[in-house]
């Protein structure tokens, strides 16, 4: 299985409002660039868009280490919470229900399909990698404005 690692970040001017979102794959030396956004989202769709992005790109099952500023995605994932989300009708434990079921429905397809080890980064700290998703993120947003 390949090993790939995998930054992503979400961007959101007013929220909702216009976003975008950054990826950044790397196998061995080689690096992809991936960015989009939406005229009308948020900061949480953008993160889990990111990921998924990322994730949909790879061609066959990989193992990724996947770095993310999202304390959204990366709990949600670690501990559980989406999957107590799913098994109990998308509806989180205060009975409220959860948000953007569709974008985590996607995602925890992929993740039957591909090996993720989830890390969690300070956003805007410094971390290059997460700099460069967080202007490609940043970028894309504003072409919405």
């Amino acid at each position: 299985m390949k090993k790939i690692e995998m930054f992503t970040d979400g961007a959101c001017s007013g929220n909702p409002g216009p976003g975008g979102w950054g990826t950044i794959l790397r196998y061995g030396k080689t690096e992809k660039e991936l960015c989009g956004g939406e005229a009308d989202t948020t900061n949480n769709r953008m993160e889990l868009t990111a990921v998924i992005k990322g994730l949909s790109a790879l061609k066959e099952p990989c193992e990724v280490e996947l770095y993310t500023d999202s304390k959204y995605v990366c709990d949600a994932v670690l501990k559980k919470w989406v999957y107590s989300w799913k098994a109990n009708g998308w509806k989180k434990a205060d009975k409220k229900p959860a948000l953007n079921i569709d974008l985590w429905e996607k995602l925890l397809a992929l993740l039957d399909e591909h090996k993720v080890n989830f890390n969690w980064i300070k956003g805007h700290a410094g971390h290059d990698e997460n700099e460069r998703c967080d202007k490609m993120a940043v970028e894309c947003s504003q072409k919405f404005k």
